[in-house]
């Protein structure tokens, strides 16, 4: 997620250059048949490039609005796992204790060691459904999943399909265990397990998003449509311009390639956040939240030697 409050020129420039050179040479190749040749048949009326033009802007922003609202639906889900992952740490260490046990041994190193557990393993799933999303699993889980959980279920986990889904598994088999051995109430089994649940909905939002694609009819037409409107543009301005002297016919260039450049930047836009989670400028920032989560829980469980939040890189929060 591009962080800084404006984009910097080398970003715009990255991202409008090649649009700028096409749509440039096109209208200076239009001003030269038109005036030096005397190729006049190539103007049309302005009326039909005018209607054209407002249909076009219409069907982009609807594109764009589609694609927006999956980005924002993306941050949302993975506002609501930052809430619930608080949840869940402040839930086990409410719930999970001894109810025979004086209060001044709540805090046993064993019940300790219990609760650090069921905490590590929320934060190795925020981080294991960051990766399964970015399909980073096989490339990243040694250094950013597995030191969290234990040796053996880091190994048997990983080599599924779906990670994050056996995490969440592995939490409720626990918890199972955990009320049979009479240290949950059965109201506490189904507070917890009504967390584990707003986490499975949550996974299951940033699956729906990821493993669906933007209808590609929209976004197909999208693009073809702007450059058609690109392509007739320069035709409906040139007789335009050359009414207004012979010199002004060259102005044609510039104020075309900007309109066109205009119409093609919201369409690319829109494309850029079709899928919010390709680890990309402008997708969500999962790696942040996944900190951020991580730096949350461990402060819960009074630990001291914590990690640097993630910082933006070259203005970008990844």
């Amino acid at each position: 997620m591009y962080v800084r409050n404006n984009l910097r020129f080398s970003v715009v420039w990255r991202f409008a250059w090649r649009g700028l050179v096409i749509f440039t040479l096109y209208d200076l190749l239009i001003c030269i048949l038109y005036g030096p040749l005397n190729v006049h048949w190539l103007d049309i009326p302005w009326a039909p490039v005018a209607t054209l033009g407002t249909a076009v802007a219409f069907y982009i922003g609807f594109k764009s609005n589609g694609s927006y609202d999956r980005f924002w639906e993306g941050r949302q889900l993975w506002g609501t796992i930052v809430n619930v992952s608080r949840t869940w740490a402040v839930r086990v260490f409410d719930y999970v204790a001894d109810p025979v046990a004086p209060l001044d041994h709540s805090d046993s190193p064993a019940l300790q060691a219990l609760h650090r557990r069921l905490l590590y393993r929320q934060i190795a799933w925020c981080n294991a459904l960051r990766l399964h999303l970015r399909r980073q699993t096989a490339e990243h889980w040694d250094e950013q999943v597995a030191p969290l959980l234990d040796p053996a279920e880091s190994a048997a986990v990983r080599r599924l399909s779906n990670p994050p889904t056996h995490l969440l598994r592995r939490q409720s088999i626990e918890l199972r265990e955990l009320q049979q051995q009479g240290l949950l109430t059965e109201f506490r089994h189904v507070a917890l397990m009504e967390t584990i649940q707003d986490l499975f909905n949550a996974q299951g939002g940033c699956e729906r998003i990821k493993n669906t694609p933007f209808p590609r009819q929209y976004a197909f037409f999208s693009f073809l449509f702007a450059w058609v409107f690109a392509a007739v543009l320069p035709l409906g301005l040139v007789a335009e311009f050359n009414r207004m002297g012979p010199y002004h016919l060259w102005l044609m260039v510039p104020v075309a390639a900007l309109v066109s450049w205009v119409f093609n930047t919201i369409e690319v836009v829109g494309h850029m956040s079709e899928n919010p989670f390709d680890n990309q400028m402008n997708d969500v920032p999962m790696t942040a939240i996944c900190r951020s989560i991580e730096i949350d829980l461990r402060e819960l469980l009074a630990e001291t030697d914590l990690p640097l939040r993630t910082e933006p890189l070259d203005d970008v929060l990844f």
